[in-house]
């Protein structure tokens, strides 16, 4: 069976794209809505989130954990932020190689920001019957596309609960 490589779904947060974008594009607040993630921690000048800056992502599914480098690659204000997470490792991200983009779009529309999340499978050269025979028992049973594209719902809804319903964002 053919992988799908990319999965996106998008959610109104009734919050301005300013607000919405300053959030979601600081990558320690990440475990504050993901389902899989628990936070992250930027390597030097933590400042305003830039192209080129790097942050290791704290993961969890079940008992397991797990650490991720990541690369932020686009950032354009109150509009977009984008990562490519390139190595893996249990307490430090020792293997390197690609594995998945994750890109948020902010979107202005009446009732606030439509936020896209969007995850890209980056593991392009395996070959599709290897993914899939991970994937399976990486996620019990499922294709990374089903499992993330599960994981975007998840995380968009959280996201929309807690921006929300936090009386300091607007």
């Amino acid at each position: 069976m053919p992988r799908t490589f990319t999965v996106s779904d998008s959610i109104v947060v009734q919050i301005r794209p300013a607000d919405v974008y300053r959030h979601v594009s600081d990558p320690a607040r990440m475990g504050d809505w993901s389902p899989e993630n628990l936070g992250a921690t930027v390597h030097g000048d933590v400042g305003e989130t830039r192209v080129g800056m790097v942050f290791d992502g704290r993961n969890k599914r079940g008992p397991f954990r797990w650490t991720t480098r990541c690369t932020v690659t686009a950032v354009e204000q109150d509009r977009l932020f984008r990562f490519r997470v390139h190595a893996i490792g249990v307490r430090r991200p020792r293997i390197p190689g690609p594995i998945a983009t994750w890109e948020y779009r902010f979107e202005p529309v009446p009732e606030g920001t439509r936020v896209t999340e969007t995850w890209t499978d980056d593991r392009r050269s395996w070959p599709d019957l290897a993914a899939n025979a991970f994937d399976r028992v990486a996620t019990r049973g499922h294709t990374f596309a089903e499992f993330q594209r599960r994981n975007i719902g998840t995380t968009l809804r959280n996201l929309k609960r807690v921006l929300e319903s936090a009386p300091d964002i607007a």
